[in-house]
């Protein structure tokens, strides 16, 4: 790998239009979507259910086509898949007939000896904290623990950028709590570039540099807050909460609720 595909580089969506085909009806999901994203930069996505969130990642690692706009990442077409981006699911997704270094080394690009795999494993494993668990399978593990070899899969091609859709929504609330100070860790040891998205407002505030409000449908990037707070964050200090009371006002301006939110 040359010096210049190390260069970190930033994510560029610029002019981004999505529209899906229902019951023989276009329907448009994603309008006019603007965002740079810096390298190695934490950026959170919530939005109301259905808007898009979703779809915008699947856009970036290239799993959707028939859009209109650019996605580069750097001065490069994002046209497809790639290495050069990884991906986390609400579910975990392992191969429930191979072990956890089995998992984490089938998302390993070709061109790596036996040896040279191993090592690789190895360090993701410790970077996750599962270096004990080489031989188990997925169904020996807890939910957050599935979480962590996806994680680990996700990153073994060293991406530029990491995507994930929701990885901790099925998780229990302390076990949740204990991921997000997991993917904080691994963020600050990796320097990788991160969009995340939540339905958990707290959770994008504890986590991203800067929280992406988008809109209902047509999903537009409605509002882009900064979260200007010294790490490790405590979730019930002033500005905080002053965040969350600006990103709650925004959340729910445009969205039908059955009861008054008191912030």
């Amino acid at each position: 790998m040359s010096v210049a595909e190390t260069v970190p580089q930033p994510l560029t969506i610029a002019n981004l239009n999505k529209t899906f085909a229902i019951a023989g009806k276009q329907v448009p999901v994603l309008k006019d979507i603007n965002l740079t994203v810096k390298p190695g930069e934490f950026i959170s996505i919530i939005g109301p259910s259905g808007c898009g969130k979703s779809t915008l990642l699947r856009l970036v690692v290239g799993l959707e086509q028939g859009f209109s706009g650019e996605i580069r990442l750097g001065k490069d077409l994002i046209e497809g898949p790639g290495v050069n981006r990884g991906m986390v699911f609400q579910e975990s997704r392992l191969y429930p007939w191979l072990t956890v270094e089995e998992n984490i080394a089938f998302g390993l690009g070709k061109g790596h000896s036996n040896e040279e795999k191993n090592r690789i494993v190895q360090e993701h494993l410790d970077l996750v904290g599962l270096a004990g668990f080489v031989k188990a399978y997925p169904h020996q593990l807890s939910g957050g623990m599935q979480q962590r070899v996806s994680i680990a899969r996700a990153l073994v091609n060293r991406p530029q950028v990491l995507l994930l859709d929701e990885p901790f929504g099925a998780l229990d609330a302390m076990t949740r709590i204990n991921m997000q100070q997991e993917i904080i860790r691994i963020w600050e040891a990796e320097k990788t570039t991160i969009l995340l998205v939540t339905h958990d407002i707290d959770e994008a505030i504890f986590l991203g540099d800067r929280v992406v409000v988008m809109s209902k449908l047509p999903a537009t990037a409605k509002s882009i807050i900064p979260v200007d707070l010294p790490r490790p964050r405590d979730r019930n200090s002033f500005e905080f909460v002053k965040i969350r009371k600006a990103i709650y006002s925004e959340f729910f301006s445009d969205v039908e609720v059955p009861f008054a939110y008191s912030i």
